[in-house]
């Protein structure tokens, strides 16, 4: 909410700039027109120039021809004079006072006619002069004229582009703004249902978690209580302890190792090529070896390059070995595979290879500085190259002593506990990632290095062939360790779990217990394949889709089962303690009933008889069964006196012994086991119905479970996309904030143009006006002479 409120505030914001823009637009417009008014003034100004220059040349005219004809009159008058004064020097004697007088005149007039001359020169100079700043002028009018009016169209097509590019944008930003306001709405929906769901979710994660828990302790108490073959003091050497075979573990783990076993190809073919193509650019540069010798280091440098393949080759086969060593019929842990410490021993030989040659590198690098034609960003690109070079070689150790500490259990037991194993996978991926990211900081460099050498006059078609290909082999490596990367990543959870572990013991599976555990496996196939060869035929499909559900649900259930057990036991202790006593009263009172009636019977029966034979002596008869009452009546003050403990296999019990009660002691026992029995039977349907409830309640626990785990993943998802919104919001912010800026500098720009044009326009008319007066004035004289 707090988003769409600043997208509204922001909105709103930008609503009143749209308005403040649109007043400006509307002066500019009016400036526009202003000045296309004041062009078509000009324009007449300029036609009425021209009349006035047309009269002003007509005027010239006129008075060139008046100055013609007035030229001709003063020559006339000379000619007059001259024959003048030819006359005046004749009659000169005759009268030469007249004569004076007439030179006198005739002088003044002369200096007068000259002063008019030089005038009517003067005023012809000031003419002609006036008439080219005039035609000057006009045509610099006329130009800044044609000048004003491009730059005013130009200006009107800008406004008009910008006005539009404006609107478009504003209604593309209100449209993304419904959008996203709508798709806000809608995550907020979502988000609000998505916590409610995670809340249940969580409440019950808490109650399976609770109510398994709970499980687990009475299944712990009832497997210490009632398994006895458990050997808790030597648990790695228990035969009974040994985990079942994990078919679906080994089918990933195989392939996992193919998918491994391809990226370590990759790698290896472009570790081939880099170290090849670098053995090529040593041998050409800085010196080409075909035409002059390389110096000794880069010779020695160049021996150890063409030795690569010996230990680069290994690493590809050994991970092959180790391939071919995992299949479905073993067993794949840390502690079983053996073929990993090959591969560890050729991993160390590969990083020894690389700090052997390191200094070569190093040195092969200062010898490219050092040649006459190595600029200083050349050097500078060599510097960081070295140093990606040290960092590469520095991962690749680092990468050793993992891996040979992943390969340390299948040569030491005990070697590392399964925390232990976690970590070092998880700073393996970590390592894989810094080598990645090394390899692409090198090859960057070595990019611009490529580029810088381009520029040397000295370059050669094989140099740039050879580090064309070297730049390929780098973007290989790149790609490989990418790929290796990733997959380590992705598949981290699997190296980490423990796929094998013995029952109740933390520790992981040495290699014993494996060979236990496959032997088990030939047995049990053996078993089952004997089975098949006994049952010709076969079971229906719909029974066995059964009886597979049912030996699912037995197989899950079998923790449940134990916990199920101790709870029912907990539940009827009390009252099958007092049910069994009452049960056991009634067998014993129904028992003492029959051996009552039979003792009557028996008595009847004497009675009977005794009757019957002596007839003569009722008196003694009489007394028999007086005398045996007397006896039977005490029988059980001597029992109360005298008690015998029984013991069997049932328990024990304490008895009365008297005549008749020595033989109950069998039918007692038989009777009480009758009754054990048809207990033990109704425990066992109740275990069962108890069995198929927890099985019920674990499934939907798991259910449960996955629901969490879908309900988390789908929040994780929205939280992505609220973040991608969220960004998307802030960039067209920048955007509209740049535009904003963008045109309110246009907008000033374009103010202050037309400020100077406004300023260069008053100027023009000053100088038109000052022109006019001029004109007028200069008119006025010529009218006036």
């Amino acid at each position: 909410m707090a988003n769409v409120t600043d997208l509204q505030t922001k909105y709103s914001k930008l609503a009143q700039e749209y308005s403040k823009l649109r007043a400006q637009n509307q002066v500019l417009k009016k400036g526009v027109v202003d000045e296309q008014a004041n062009s078509a003034s000009f324009k007449e100004q300029l036609k009425q120039r021209d009349q006035s220059l047309r009269k002003q040349e007509q005027e010239m005219d006129s008075l060139s021809f008046r100055n013609q004809q007035l030229a001709k009159r003063v020559e006339l008058l000379q000619e007059e004079l001259a024959v003048s004064e030819a006359k005046g020097k004749k009659g000169k004697s005759k009268a030469d006072s007249p004569s004076q007088h007439g030179l006198e005149t005739q002088c003044v007039f002369d200096e007068d006619l000259q002063k008019k001359i030089e005038e009517n020169e003067r005023l012809h100079i000031q003419f002609y002069e006036a008439g080219e700043q005039h035609s000057r002028q006009e045509s610099e009018l006329k130009t800044r004229l044609q000048e004003l009016e491009k730059d005013s169209e130009q200006h009107q097509a800008v406004v008009g582009g910008l006005t539009t590019k404006y609107m478009e944008t504003i209604e593309r930003l209100q449209s993304d703004k419904a959008r996203l306001e709508i798709k806000s709405q809608t995550l907020e929906r979502e988000a609000k249902e998505c916590r409610m769901r995670t809340e249940e979710c969580q409440q019950q994660l808490r109650l399976s978690q609770s109510e398994l828990n709970r499980q687990v302790k009475q299944s712990s108490s009832v497997i210490q209580e009632k398994v006895p073959f458990n050997d808790t003091k030597l648990i790695g050497y228990n035969s009974l302890n040994v985990p079942p075979h994990n078919r679906r573990h080994q089918l990933k783990a195989r392939d996992v190792a193919g998918q491994a076993l391809s990226f370590i190809q990759d790698l290896v073919a472009a570790l081939l090529n880099f170290h090849s193509y670098t053995e090529q650019r040593v041998h050409i540069y800085p010196l080409d070896s075909s035409i002059e010798p390389i110096s000794p280091l880069n010779q020695k440098f160049s021996q150890y390059l063409h030795e690569n393949a010996a230990y680069v080759r290994p690493l590809e086969d050994s991970f092959l070995h180790l391939h071919q060593s995992i299949t479905e019929d073993t067993v794949t842990v840390l502690e079983t595979v053996v073929k990993l410490k090959s591969f560890a021993d050729h991993f160390s030989s590969y990083t020894h290879f690389l700090q052997k040659i390191l200094p070569y590198q190093l040195k092969s690098l200062e010898e490219e500085c050092d040649t006459p034609l190595c600029t200083a960003v050349l050097t500078a690109k060599n510097q960081e190259l070295a140093s990606d070079m040290k960092r590469v070689t520095s991962v690749f150790e680092k990468m050793q002593s993992y891996i040979n500490l992943l390969a340390l259990p299948s040569v030491r037991q005990d070697a590392m506990p399964q925390s232990s194993t976690s970590a070092v996978f998880t700073q393996l991926a970590a390592c894989l990632h810094s080598l990645h990211d090394a390899i692409k900081e090198m090859s960057k460099h070595y990019n611009q290095k490529a580029s810088l050498e381009q520029e040397l006059p000295t370059i050669t078609q094989k140099l740039c062939t050879t580090t064309e290909c070297l730049l390929g082999s780098l973007g290989s490596l790149i790609s490989s360790t990418g790929k290796i990367a990733t997959f380590f990543s992705n598949n981290l959870d699997f190296f980490t779990s423990s796929g094998y572990s013995p029952r109740g013991s933390t520790l992981a599976l040495n290699p014993l217990q494996a060979e236990s555990m496959l032997a088990n496996k030939k047995k049990a196939a053996a078993y089952i394949s004997a089975v098949k060869k006994a049952r010709p035929q076969s079971v229906p499909y719909s029974d066995a889709l059964s009886n597979r559900r049912v030996l699912t649900s037995s197989t899950e259930s079998r923790e449940g089962l134990s916990q199920q057990v101790q709870q029912s036991q907990d539940k009827i202790a009390r009252l099958e303690q007092e049910k069994e006593h009452w049960l056991l009263e009634a067998q014993l009172g129904k028992v003492r009933l029959e051996k009552e009636n039979q003792r009557i019977a028996d008595l009847e029966a004497q009675l009977a008889a005794a009757q019957g034979g002596s007839l003569n002596s009722p008196p003694a008869a009489a007394s028999t069964p007086v005398q045996s009452q007397e006896e039977a009546e005490m029988e059980p003050s001597a029992g109360e006196r005298e008690a015998t403990l029984c013991t069997s296999l049932v328990g024990m019990l304490c008895t009365t012994p008297s005549v008749e009660h020595v033989g109950d002691e069998e039918s007692r026992e038989t009777l009480i086991k009758t009754h054990y029995m048809a207990r033990v039977g109704e425990l066992t349907t109740q275990l069962q119905i108890s069995d198929s409830k927890a099985v019920h309640f674990h499934s939907e626990c798991r259910a449960l479970a996955k629901r969490l785990a879908i309900a988390e993943k789908s929040r994780e998802t929205l939280t992505e996309e609220i973040k991608l919104a969220t960004q998307k919001i802030t960039r067209l912010q920048d955007e509209l904030a740049t535009t904003k800026r963008s045109y309110e500098d246009q907008l000033s720009m374009m103010s202050d143009h037309l400020c100077s044009m406004n300023e260069t326009l008053s100027k023009q008319r000053e100088e038109i006006d000052t022109l006019k007066l001029g004109s007028k004035g200069n008119a006025k004289k010529n009218k006036g002479r």
